[in-house]
Order: structure tokens, then C-alpha cells, then sequence
């Protein structure tokens, strides 16, 4: 397989920097993960979309590691990690993985595991396909596959891989507009997933840092097929740990009734914040 290693700009000072941290290899394609504090029971942080990466949870991680062992990896396409130049390399099943060996590598047997997003297909894997590594699920506007349509106002126009001539709204999601003007669809995406007002510090940050990858990765990970509504559902059935479903009523990317259906088909709780914070604290 072959993967990209890019180099890793300087960074903004941490309010908590990790323990420990380091490169793992899986397959040939190594993963940056990092380790702050420690007790129990520890808390895995899962990454999203390759847009960005780990320092998304920079204002969850400082507070939770007074308590316990958080861990976080840069998912592939992002951050310290490598690049997969192949479709198949960004699998949900191959995030869960990359997952599994960052907690084998910080010797944790288990842990909670909170997935925000495309995080959200990777913590069912995690929770259904290995029960006894996961102590509860926390899942923060879950990105899956429930029958749930999406808005047509919240929907690209046509194809992603076809050029529809046009560098505005969601018709900006789409790879021929990525090429052209990427710096311009990160401005309108990150303002869609930050509606609040006085949110340019949180846009900003999430721009430097989708500004670390390139538009070429994030069309090699779109080719990769998420979960089917199918698996979605079963993997929801069978799920025997405690779980949590946070969804803004106002999310602008992802409708409320994926958090909804989510939380009904899992019997967990649902808590819906007033406003959109999809990215809490970013």
C-alpha cells in the first residue's frame, strides 16, 4: 500500500501537551497517536473526516485528562499520519483498526469512546465488533446511514466526481471544485459546521488545520465507501454498553433525526443541545 508522509507545520502552543506519543505502523501506513493523563476508565477520542485532525478535541482533552487517560490519533490523511494514496485505505473498518492498535500500543484494555461525525460509524464498529473493549459509546452528531434523507438545501447538486462547473454553496462539495478553489470550500464548510456568532476563532483553527492535507486525499478518502444503512442498524442492535447521543437542533450539516434514529435504535440517551455544537469548543 502506498501512502504520502507530509511534513507537520509548527503548531499553536497547547494548554496540555501528552505524556507520551508516537507512530505506530499498521499495514504500512503509520498513525501519530498521543497520551495525556491517566485513570480510569480511560477515554479514546476518535477522529472524524480527514478534514482535520486530532487537535479538533483540544478543549475536551486538557479537562479530562485531570481525571483520565486520554488518548487521540491523527486519523489517516491528516495531522501525523500518513497519507494512503489508495480508496480502500479509508474504510470505516480501517479507522476502527487503526483504533484498536492505538489502544493496544497504550496498553488500555478499555475505554470510552467518543466519535463526533464520520467518528460516529467508526465507534459502532469499535463498540459492536469488540464489546469488551469498550466501556461506553459517546457519539456527537452521528454521520450514518439510518433512512434518514438529508435536506436538498444541505445536499450537493450532483455527482462529486463530476464537474458541475459551479464554486458555491454545496455544490462546492465536489471534487473538480476542491481542486480549484480548496481554501474556498474550506471557508463555506467550516462556517456551516460553526453557525454561532462570534465562531471565527473556531473556523479559523479548523481551516489551519484541513490546510494540512490536500484536496487530492480527501478525493482518495471519498472514494471509500461508508457503512451501509444495514450494517448501521445491525451493528445499533447488538450494542450492550451505555450510550450517549448529542446532537445540536440546529446543525446545519447533519440533520437532528440521524442523532434521533441513532439513539432509538440503540436505546440510548439522547441530549439535544439548543444550538449547534457539532465541534463544541474547536
Amino acid at each position: 500500500m502506498s501512502s504520502i508522509t507530509a511534513p507537520r507545520p509548527v503548531e499553536q502552543t497547547r494548554a496540555r501537551y501528552p505524556d507520551r506519543e508516537g507512530l505506530l505502523d499498521r499495514g504500512g501506513v503509520r498513525i501519530h497517536w498521543e497520551s495525556y493523563g491517566a485513570g480510569e476508565p480511560a477515554v479514546l477520542f476518535l477522529p472524524t473526516w480527514s478534514v482535520v485532525h486530532s487537535r479538533v478535541w483540544k478543549m475536551q482533552i486538557p479537562d479530562f485528562a485531570r481525571r483520565h487517560q486520554v488518548i487521540t490519533f491523527d486519523g489517516r490523511g491528516n495531522g501525523g499520519s500518513d497519507r494512503p494514496t489508495e480508496s480502500a485505505a479509508y474504510l470505516e473498518d480501517e479507522f476502527a483498526a487503526d483504533a484498536l492498535a492505538v489502544m493496544d500500543e497504550c496498553r488500555v484494555d478499555r475505554a470510552v469512546v467518543v466519535g463526533v461525525s464520520l467518528g460516529g460509524q467508526r465507534g459502532l464498529i469499535l463498540a459492536g465488533e469488540h464489546p469488551e473493549r469498550v466501556a461506553g459509546l459517546v457519539l456527537i452528531a452521528p454521520a450514518v446511514r439510518v433512512g434518514v434523507p438529508r435536506p436538498p438545501e444541505r445536499t450537493a447538486p450532483g455527482p462529486f466526481d463530476e464537474d458541475l462547473g459551479v464554486d458555491e454553496g454545496w455544490a462546492r462539495y465536489n471534487a473538480h471544485s476542491w481542486r480549484r478553489d480548496y481554501p474556498g470550500f474550506l471557508q463555506f464548510f467550516f462556517e456551516q459546521v460553526f453557525t454561532e456568532p462570534h465562531s471565527t476563532k473556531a473556523i479559523e483553527d479548523c481551516i489551519g488545520w484541513a490546510l494540512e492535507t490536500d484536496p487530492e486525499t480527501l478525493i482518495t478518502a471519498e472514494g471509500a465507501t461508508g457503512m451501509s444503512e444495514e450494517r448501521t442498524r445491525e451493528l445499533c442492535s447488538r450494542l450492550r454498553c451505555p450510550v450517549l447521543v448529542m446532537h445540536g437542533d440546529e446543525d446545519a450539516i447533519i440533520p437532528h433525526g440521524f442523532g434521533e434514529e441513532v439513539a432509538r435504535i440503540t436505546g440510548g440517551r439522547l441530549v439535544t443541545d439548543p444550538v449547534t455544537r457539532v465541534l463544541d469548543g474547536a
